[in-house]
Parts: C-alpha cells; structure tokens; sequence
C-alpha cells in the first residue's frame, strides 16, 4: 500500500524532578543542600531516509513518546535526559503543523532532519535555591510536562523525470521497459494507482530516476480521478515526459490530449506549468497510427516543442529518447528542491 500523506502524534519527554535533599556526613555539620536536577525529556526529530519509498510505517502507529528524563537525586547527582526519538521519512516529506498548518520543513536530502517537538526541561534541585540567607532551601522544581501536537507529512516524490499522461498511453510499459522498475500493466483505464520509481541508466557515468505517475483526465486539478492525489508528485520533477498516444483505435485526439493535460497543470500550479516538457508520441508501431504521428509533428514544430517517436512496446526510438531526457537534465542547473527547478 502506497502511503504519502498522513498525520501524526509527537510528545516531547517530560522533564525529570528536581531532589530536595541534604548532605548528611559524620564530621561535616550544616552540610548544606544537595539535591540535582531532574534530566531534559528527549526531543521527536525526522529524518530522511532513501531507503523508505512511502509514509507506510506511519499508518500502523500514529503516536509517539520521546522518553522523559529521570529525576535528581541526593549528592548532587543529576538526572538523566531522555533519549531523542527518530522517525524515518521518505526523501521528498513536507511537514507541517496540523492546527496552525506552519510549514516546519522539507526533508530533500538523505540524513537531512527536522525538529518536530522539543523535550522539556527538567526541574531544578534544591542545590539550586541555596543563598546566604537561605542556606537550607526546602524546595525544588516539578519537570515540565512535554509539549504535544499534531504534524501533518506529506509526501512528493523526488524524481528527475515524471511521466504524465491520459490513462493507457503507455507510461508504465514505457518505465518497465527503461529502468527495472515493474509498474501494473493492463489495457483498461487506471492501472496504475500509485507512483512508480525506476532508475534509468545512460552510460556508465550518468542516470537518471523516472517516476511513473498515474493517468490524468480533465479535471483532474479539480480532484477528478487521480487528479489532486498525485499532482503533487509532478512538482519534484525536473522534466516532465508528456505521453501521448497514437492509437486512433482509442477515440481520442493526442493534440487535444496534450493540450488538456498542459490546461490541468496550469490550473493546479502556474509554476508546474512552466515545468521543462519532452513530448513523447508512443504506439507508433500500429499501421494506422501515421497520420496521427504527423499532426503530432508538425504541432511540436511549430511551437518548439521537444518530440520523440517511440514504440514502448517495440523498444523503437527508446535510446534515442533516453538521450534525449540526459541531454535535457543536463542543461537544467540544479535538481528541484522545495518543488522548484532552475532553468
């Protein structure tokens, strides 16, 4: 089951008690206060870790304790603070505070951490309120209680190439046959219910991740299909693979396709919609699929759009689009991050 967005329960531990106590040895009168102080409670913190692909984990249990911290005692000795607590997140969480929707992070690179609930501070010894005029203080501080909230995590997946597309245009077959990846694939309408990642090699020094995402349809900035569940995955993507297919056997008008799915992306995120494309005209193997291909050809020619011909299932055209995408990649600066990419 693919999980990416979720909320979740963090307490800071509570603070330890501070000690009154007092220092009580043969041949030392008036010893004097001793008591420690109660140790910190542990902080929650998030970590990004490659290894995790979805917010799974986090269905299961929802709530999480820091430990407190233990309470002072006499000779002066102080507690222990409470252990911190980590949780492993995917690369690509956004977290956020689910009362006030405060955005505390962005996890984008492996190890990288966010603070999401401080422990609280443990209670002072009676050591501490010792003065001149005041030298057998009785009293001492209660650890605080920890704090608590809800976090809101959400998660867009980090990949360098995004695969859009309406339903069966061939988007899992073509990222099962670029990468290892296994995405569903079947000849009906949203086979593929979460996104896919595969890991596409150009040559022994260069790769590249491609995620397969699952089929838009008009409306789908409205939350029509899939629409709003997975358009946020488009918004990590350095380059986006626009699929259309040629098959006239479908009903459908691949220039018509391609300019709704480009109106979707406008209506869910201006930004998105100024995202590098590749044009990608698959199916070209049928024998009718030829004057398809050619209203699809002369459309990216005039407007200077980026196009390949391919056949998924032939493999026809493939390297040359593998190409293709690292000769784009490496023209754009830097990966996105915070859901940007610079041109």
């Amino acid at each position: 089951m693919f999980v990416d967005e979720i909320d979740v329960f963090v307490k800071g531990g509570d603070g330890g008690a501070g000690c009154v106590s007092f220092r009580r040895e043969k041949y030392v009168p008036y010893g004097g206060p001793d008591g420690g102080d109660g140790g910190d409670g542990g902080s929650i913190w998030l970590e990004a870790d490659p290894a995790l692909t979805t917010l799974l984990d986090f269905h299961y249990r929802r709530h999480y304790h820091a430990e407190r911290g233990t309470h002072g005692q006499g000779s002066n000795r102080h507690g222990a603070s409470g252990a911190d607590l980590v949780l492993r997140v995917p690369l690509g969480t956004v977290v956020a505070d689910r009362a006030t929707g405060e955005h505390l992070g962005d996890l984008t690179s492996a190890g990288e951490r966010i603070l999401a609930i401080r422990g609280a501070r443990g209670g002072r010894g009676n050591a501490r309120f010792a003065t001149s005029t005041n030298r057998a203080p009785r009293r001492a501080d209660l650890g605080r209680i920890g704090p608590e909230r809800w976090l809101h995590l959400e998660l867009k997946l980090l990949a360098d190439v995004g695969v859009i597309g309406f339903p069966n245009a061939g988007k899992s077959t073509l990222v099962s046959r670029l990468s290892a990846a296994r995405p569903k694939i079947a000849d009906y309408p949203f086979t593929t219910l979460e996104p896919s990642l595969g890991i596409v090699r150009v040559d022994d020094d260069r790769s590249f991740v491609i995620a397969d995402l699952p089929g838009l349809i008009p409306g789908a900035a409205e939350g029509k299909g899939l629409g709003l569940q997975f358009l946020r995955h488009t918004e990590r993507t350095r380059v986006l693979l626009h699929m259309l297919d040629l098959d006239p056997q479908t009903g459908r008008d691949p220039i018509d396709d391609l300019q709704v799915i480009d109106r979707e992306l406008a209506a869910y995120s201006a930004e998105l919609a100024e995202r590098p494309q590749i044009v990608v005209a698959n199916k070209a193997d049928l024998p009718d699929a030829a004057p398809n291909r050619e209203r699809v050809e002369r459309l990216c020619a005039e407007s200077g759009q980026t196009l390949f011909v391919i056949s998924a299932v032939t493999g026809n055209g493939l390297t040359d689009l593998v190409r293709g995408i690292a000769a784009r990649l490496g023209s754009l600066a830097t990966p996105v991050a915070n859901g940007r990419a610079s041109p």
